[in-house]
């Protein structure tokens, strides 16, 4: 596979950001891609936010970025507790927590929701993110779930079998809290990158797809 450059120029470590309204949305939109970055860029500084939470559910998150992120040199993890469900209603505190970040964060790439997401605050935060990181690249994760809003994605990250499952594990092993949802299976998130991976013609199978409204050659 062609190494993951995404924007980081030869010589120097790069900057990531991957953005989740809810504490597991990080990892079912780009876990396995998180997985390859780091084995691919572990020199580089990786800032996980979350912005929505309860005590137990921030704890999980905890678990989870400690287990992707654990070779990263740099990785900082924050979890924010604005309302859950009620992100376009709220919208004035979190522009006001894009602003901080903007100042606090010059990433080289942007992981976000999808814009098309139905979900109310993924569509929230996918908005903040382009008006926040205009000139930055952005790409936005997919996430299955009730509202059968799964799209047509541009741009694919092919990953192995072993990152695929790495992620499946790490989400079955850190979120008791979720067990109780039937779509929150393996085999959903196995499905997903095996279908995401033979419409891309993946060497390895698998793949995480995005959204990339806009690239810069």
């Amino acid at each position: 596979m062609m190494p993951l450059q995404l924007g980081v120029d030869a010589g120097r470590p790069g900057t990531f950001l991957f953005l989740g309204a809810h504490c597991d949305d990080i990892e079912i939109g780009c876990g396995a891609s998180v997985l390859r970055l780091v084995d691919e860029h572990p020199e580089a500084a990786f800032h996980w936010v979350v912005f929505s939470s309860d005590e137990r559910r921030a704890a999980e998150t905890k678990r989870a970025a400690t287990v992707l992120l654990a070779k990263a040199r740099e990785s900082k993890v924050v979890i924010k507790q604005f309302r859950n469900a009620f992100f376009p209603f709220i919208g004035a505190e979190l522009k006001e927590y894009f602003e901080e970040l903007k100042r606090s964060v010059t990433p080289d790439a942007v992981f976000t929701h999808h814009r098309q997401d139905r979900h109310q605050d993924h569509r929230t935060l996918s908005d903040l993110t382009w008006n926040t990181f205009r000139s930055h690249l952005v790409l936005e994760y997919e996430i299955p779930k009730y509202d059968g809003d799964l799209g047509q994605p541009n741009l694919f990250v092919p990953v192995t079998k072993a990152m695929m499952e790495r992620k499946i594990e790490t989400l079955m092993a850190c979120y008791a809290t979720q067990t109780n949802h039937q779509w929150f299976t393996p085999d959903t998130f196995a499905g997903l990158m095996r279908l995401r991976g033979i419409e891309c013609d993946s060497p390895t199978g698998y793949a995480e797809a995005f959204h990339a409204r806009k690239m810069i050659l």
